[in-house]
Formats: C-alpha cells, sequence, structure tokens
C-alpha cells in the first residue's frame, strides 16, 4: 500500500491510516512531500499554477510504484490518500490508469479547475475504488467527490462513494472498514 499524506502533515501521520490496516505480509509506504504539501494551491486551482511541483509529486509516486512493481504487480498495490494526498493519489491513478488491488480517496478528488476535461486514457479493469468524506467537508465539496466517482468508473473501476453527513474534515470508522477490506482481499 502506498499512502499519500495531507496538506501540512507528514507521512507518519498517514501512517496512522496504515496502523488501522496492518495485515502480514502487506508492506505500507508512505513517501514525505517536501515542506509537507505536495504542491502549493487549492486542488482546484488551475493545473498550471500547482506547477512544477504537482509533476514532481506525481513524478514522486511514479517512481514509488514503479520500485514496488519491481517485486509486486500493481494488481497486488493499493494507492491510499487524506485530503491534498486523496487528490494526488486520484489524479496519479486516473493519469496512470491499470488495475491495481484498490484506490482509496479519503477527503479527496480529481486536480484542477471545475472544467477540467477528464479524459484521462487507459482502464481501470474492475479496480475497486473507495471515495469517502464529509458531505460539509471545509476543503473538499462532495460534488468534486462526486465527479471523481462518475470519471473512475467510467474509466473502469468499481467505484463506492460514502458522503459521511456532517463529519469534519477526518477519517471515520467506517472509512477504515472499506480499506480494511480492500487491503485483506490482497493479505489472503
Amino acid at each position: 500500500m502506498i499512502l499519500t499524506h495531507g496538506r501540512g502533515a507528514s507521512a507518519a501521520d498517514i501512517m496512522t491510516i496504515a496502523a488501522e490496516v496492518m495485515f502480514p505480509g502487506v508492506a505500507y509506504l508512505a513517501p514525505q512531500a517536501a515542506g509537507s504539501t505536495w504542491y502549493p494551491n487549492p486542488f482546484t486551482a488551475p493545473l498550471e499554477a500547482n506547477e512544477p511541483y504537482l509533476s514532481s509529486a506525481l513524478e514522486v509516486l511514479s517512481m514509488l510504484l514503479a520500485r514496488v512493481m519491481q517485486a509486486v504487480p500493481a494488481d497486488r498495490v493499493v494507492l491510499l490518500g487524506f485530503s491534498q494526498g486523496a487528490c494526488l493519489a486520484l489524479e496519479f491513478a486516473a493519469r496512470n490508469a491499470r488495475k491495481y488491488a484498490g484506490v482509496v480517496g479519503l477527503s479527496g478528488g480529481l486536480i484542477g479547475p471545475d472544467v477540467t476535461p477528464r479524459d484521462y486514457p487507459g482502464a481501470f479493469d474492475g479496480t475497486p475504488v473507495f471515495l469517502g468524506c464529509s458531505d460539509v467537508d471545509p476543503h473538499i465539496r462532495k460534488d468534486r467527490v462526486a465527479e471523481a466517482a462518475q470519471v473512475l468508473e467510467r474509466m473502469g473501476a468499481v467505484t463506492t462513494m460514502k458522503l459521511y453527513p456532517g463529519m469534519g474534515h477526518t477519517v471515520n470508522e467506517d472509512e477504515i472498514e472499506h480499506v480494511r477490506a480492500i487491503v485483506e482481499a490482497i493479505a489472503t
């Protein structure tokens, strides 16, 4: 599992989610963003406003996945992120669609303004995707979570999206249970 942390957080912070979904035989890797942020502006900003940071962050995931795939095929790898890390993980997955063991976006959406074309190449070939978010998250609008769900579904993912009424910008136990089920499927 490759886990990407949120803005202002750390690799150690996102590993608290890994600790909740530990299974024997599964490795958990969390890269650290320089300055604790993957890109400087909101995920809804024009793509060029987050460059060259966004391309650099995507390259970090690309290199890490390539290294992991020397030992483990992509269909046994789960990509997970929270908040800014969820946006990054979802955007990376969309731009690098293939069969993964799972893709998880906790409080995230695809990167770019509302008018961004979502004509990504590739297909997910039945990859399970879980998207969870508050219906009133102050950083992630629920329509952006729904857009990500629709785009990934259109690309061949089996997508589950859950909006939690009144929840803050956090992760809840139901989301952890969804992640645990995805990880357990590759651990057994």
